[in-house]
């Protein structure tokens, strides 16, 4: 299976061999809507929290006497029908959404989401990306020129997938919002989804084998 070569200029440059063990792979939607709603679940931070009648402040003083008075019978100004007082039947932080993948399954949803995305035409593959200097415009600059032909004709929701982890890529990616970075290694499969197009740096194909090829 091959695919596109281009250059940081834009040109194509000729064609990249793609393993079938990846990107050849049949697609499992079912298998990738798993893992991606599995993986958002565990992501998900337990912030909402609706304190009861127990953990409010105040309320230890019965607020009047029993009878004689012609009003209501309370015990505490803290009960959920008062003002300031507990909530009945709200969010609570210790509820757990956490959802189990096995690693089997996650290698696999990862794969399907490559080949997907090169069915889809949104999977490039680039010789190499050097900077002269580690600044946001030369990276905008060697993106628009990739971009003008083939991402959408502009600086869309784009991935690069660097081979190494590279300080100087970071640093000039930081301002900007249509483009991230990532070491191939920690490639998740959210992370081929949550993204409008991948950009490989052709050596980050080789670092996929070696990775899928340990058992």
């Amino acid at each position: 299976m091959e695919t596109n070569l281009y250059n940081q200029s834009g040109a194509n440059i000729g064609k990249v061999k793609l393993p079938d063990s990846i990107f050849g792979l049949k697609l499992n939607m079912d298998l990738l809507y798993q893992v991606v709603t599995a993986m958002r679940a565990n992501k998900r931070q337990i912030i909402a929290h609706a304190k009861g009648r127990n953990e409010v402040r105040g309320g230890g003083k019965k607020p009047w006497r029993q009878k004689g008075t012609g009003r209501a019978r309370h015990g505490s100004i803290r009960s959920p029908i008062w003002k300031g007082g507990g909530v009945t039947h709200g969010p609570l932080k210790d509820k757990i959404y956490k959802k189990d993948i096995n690693r089997k399954m996650a290698r696999k949803a990862l794969k399907v989401a490559l080949a997907s995305k090169l069915v889809d035409g949104t999977f490039f593959v680039v010789d190499s990306i050097k900077l002269q200097q580690p600044k946001t415009k030369e990276i905008v600059t060697i993106f628009k020129n990739i971009s003008k032909n083939y991402l959408d004709k502009k600086m869309s929701n784009t991935l690069l997938v660097l081979p190494t982890n590279d300080k100087d890529f970071v640093r000039a990616t930081n301002n900007l919002k249509n483009l991230s970075v990532i070491e191939a290694r920690n490639l998740s499969t959210l992370d081929a989804v949550s993204y409008k197009n991948l950009l490989f740096v052709k050596d980050s194909i080789e670092v996929l084998e070696k990775m899928f090829g340990k058992k």
